[in-house]
């Protein structure tokens, strides 16, 4: 069996591994993308790409295709019980992009896909699984399966677990991981946009006493719906009941359009539902982020909640920051500055978990006297000149 060198191997090639693969490639970094999928990106699924992603996209020419195909969120708007309580502008967010861009991620992907394949042709496997690492004081061998079931070796001088939040690369080094798993449920969907005009480029909030209704506007006419669950709809919850499971997709979007229409007022058209997909809330944290010359960055390194949309934003600045130290040791034959690194990366995933629990708690149901005096606060912060400094915040200027 030939093996086959690299400078560096990056495990997994969703959006966090591709783009690592392409900022490596730009920095004239031999490297290898190993992905098991075989198939094109399909699915919207992560849709928000914030004002710091987007500036290093900008850095390997990838900011102006995204933002061709991207709806430009440039207000959030709180709402309940069919009140308005504030808008949050992010008109001085980011000096470069006072917006947040939503993007279906398979066309993320697509374009991620594209770049990597005009800088390092033949760098992503598809159908290609990590079974097994070798560490030396000098490289690292990786060992796999390609998309013909064959057998394939690869010497690399640093490996890189891209490959999301049941890594294998992690649970090869024996790395484990501290955390919880959280009650909260919630339901997605993507539906043709019902929302008034005024609102079709806005990102809408609802926190009526029934549970949070977040909703984002996406390319197409489209708009994201996600729906914190009530304890007892087994129907949109696959984790509650096997009915979930089994239950029709065309009834489980029209009880999703039921949950909108009674918080919200607002009535989305089962018929024109393109995804649906219910989920729950886990944060965890890698014990170490690297093990000589095996580093981990996005999910394999940090998972939080996905309310609030920065999970897969930390996986890109993840990359940014690693792609540099990986070039440069590379060049000069150094093992990796893994400690700092990671001390940096982690703390930005402490801080990012943090908000997207308090976006949590402020969106979970609660009796009506509560409900009332948390529009009140809602009202009263969003009307301060200090919601500028939350607008950052959300849109992840402190990243």
């Amino acid at each position: 069996m030939t093996t086959d060198t690299t400078d560096v191997l990056v495990v997994g090639g969703g959006p966090v591994g591709l783009f690592l693969g392409v900022l490596l490639a730009a920095r004239g970094t031999d490297v290898q993308v190993w992905e098991r999928r075989t198939t094109d990106p399909v699915g919207s699924r992560a849709i928000g790409i914030h004002p710091p992603s987007l500036d290093a996209f900008a850095e390997v020419g990838l900011a102006e295709a995204v933002l061709a195909e991207a709806v430009l969120v440039r207000t959030g708007v709180a709402r309940s019980r069919g009140r308005v309580l504030g808008t949050l502008s992010f008109d001085r967010a980011s000096d470069s992009h006072p917006y947040v861009a939503t993007l279906d991620q398979h066309r993320t992907e697509t374009l991620l896909r594209e770049r990597l394949g005009a800088g390092a042709p033949g760098a992503l496997r598809t159908g290609t699984s990590l079974v097994g690492l070798t560490r030396h004081r000098d490289h690292v061998g990786a060992s796999g399966i390609d998309r013909d079931g064959r057998p394939i070796t690869l010497r690399a001088s640093f490996v890189v677990g891209a490959d999301g939040a049941r890594s294998v690369v992690r649970d090869l080094l024996g790395i484990g991981t501290t955390g919880r798993d959280h009650q909260d449920r919630y339901v997605m969907g993507d539906f043709a946009d019902p929302e008034d005009p005024g609102a079709r480029s806005a990102a809408l909030v609802d926190v009526g006493p029934d549970g949070v209704v977040e909703s984002f506007p996406l390319p197409g006419g489209r708009r994201r719906y996600v729906a914190l669950l009530s304890g007892d709809d087994a129907l949109m919850d696959p984790a509650a009941s096997a009915t979930a499971v089994d239950a029709p997709e065309t009834e489980r979007a029209s009880r999703l359009a039921e949950i909108v229409r009674a918080r919200t007022g607002v009535a989305p058209d089962a018929t024109t539902c393109s995804m649906l997909s219910a989920f729950g809330v886990r944060r965890r944290t890698a014990d170490r982020v690297g093990v000589g010359r095996v580093v981990l960055v996005g999910d394999a390194a940090h998972e939080i909640s996905p309310i609030g949309g920065q999970g897969m934003n930390l996986g890109w600045l993840d990359a940014a920051e690693l792609a540099p130290l990986l070039a440069d040791a590379v060049r000069t034959g150094a093992a990796g500055p893994w400690p700092a690194y990671a001390r940096r990366r982690q703390a930005a995933a402490r801080r990012a978990g943090r908000q997207a629990e308090a976006n949590m708690a402020l969106g979970r149901a609660v009796p009506d006297v509560v409900g009332i005096g948390r529009e009140a606060l809602l009202r009263s912060v969003l009307a301060l000149p200090t919601a500028r400094a939350l607008a950052r915040l959300y849109a992840m200027a402190w990243a």
